[in-house]
């Protein structure tokens, strides 16, 4: 199953720019501090493949790293985000393999999932159309989400005979929508609408479909332009803290800050605030 891991890509703890960054099995875009990342087979609703599960996973990886990216935008191409993994090329293949290569492809997507939660930059989900399986798993994994009136959310494991439990999703959707709701969507496999997914705490905010990317993108750069040390931080310890107490939660948040009062953006907004001023971050 070598074809799973794909082509060792030349990303390391020295390789910190990714603006020139090359995709190879979706679009990927720089500006100004911002990654954006589209799933482009619009032709299927952009499905995943065994190549681009492993790229995604790559990349995201990579970015912790990546001192030039700034904030993530997670998108799709042709009015859909993802609708999952490509049923011919990832589904099919799935019913022939033995089970030790059946858990190296789970460990995969699960390790995608977790390489989205690792990286320090907030990722921000803009959602269209068709959001499924895994696709719904990467909206879960990222750090906001917008969407469209037209948005539907589904974790359609159960409708291929599969558990509901998968790339985390018994552990991150309650998180994020509580037990009871994320039980009846991981159960029935049923599509979450948009205007639920708003009421329940899945989308941060719904756009029009022509107004989607731009106000994905501002918000993107208003992210960009804030202090991207402290902003690591935060994304750290809202995943960390899961696990925590709420003391201990409590004591790794002051060493947190202390960290964060060290940085010279912590300085420049003191400078500012007393010059009345807008502070100018630069992530250091």
């Amino acid at each position: 199953m070598k074809h799973y891991i794909g082509p060792a890509n030349p990303m390391h703890a020295q390789f910190d720019a990714l603006a020139a960054y090359q995709a190879q099995h979706f679009a990927y875009a720089f500006d100004s501090g911002v990654a954006t990342l589209t799933l482009n087979r619009p032709e299927r609703k952009n499905p995943l493949t065994f190549e681009s599960y492993a790229e995604l996973r790559d990349l995201f990886r990579a970015l912790n790293y990546a001192t030039d990216v700034k904030v993530i935008v997670l998108t799709g191409a042709g009015g859909n985000f993802c609708s999952g993994g490509d049923v011919h090329e990832i589904i099919g293949p799935l019913t022939k393999m033995t089970m030790p290569e059946l858990l190296e492809f789970t460990r995969m997507t699960g390790d995608l999932v977790k390489a989205m939660r690792a990286c320090p930059q907030p990722i921000v989900a803009a959602i269209d159309g068709i959001c499924a399986g895994a696709g719904a798993m990467m909206a879960l994994a990222s750090d906001l989400r917008l969407g469209t009136a037209q948005a539907r959310t589904a974790f359609l494991f159960t409708r291929v005979g599969l558990a509901g439990a998968d790339m985390g999703a018994c552990a991150l959707l309650p998180r994020l929508i509580g037990q009871g709701r994320a039980s009846e969507l991981l159960f029935t496999g049923r599509a979450m609408n948009a205007d639920e997914g708003l009421q329940w705490g899945f989308f941060n905010a719904l756009h029009a479909p022509e107004a989607l990317m731009e106000a994905a993108q501002k918000l993107a750069r208003d992210l960009a332009s804030g202090p991207s040390f402290a902003h690591a931080m935060t994304k750290t310890m809202l995943h960390q803290e899961w696990a925590m107490t709420l003391d201990q939660a409590i004591e790794a948040e002051a060493q947190a800050q202390a960290i964060c009062m060290q940085t010279q953006d912590f300085t420049r907004a003191y400078e500012a605030f007393a010059a009345k001023e807008k502070p100018v971050f630069q992530g250091d």
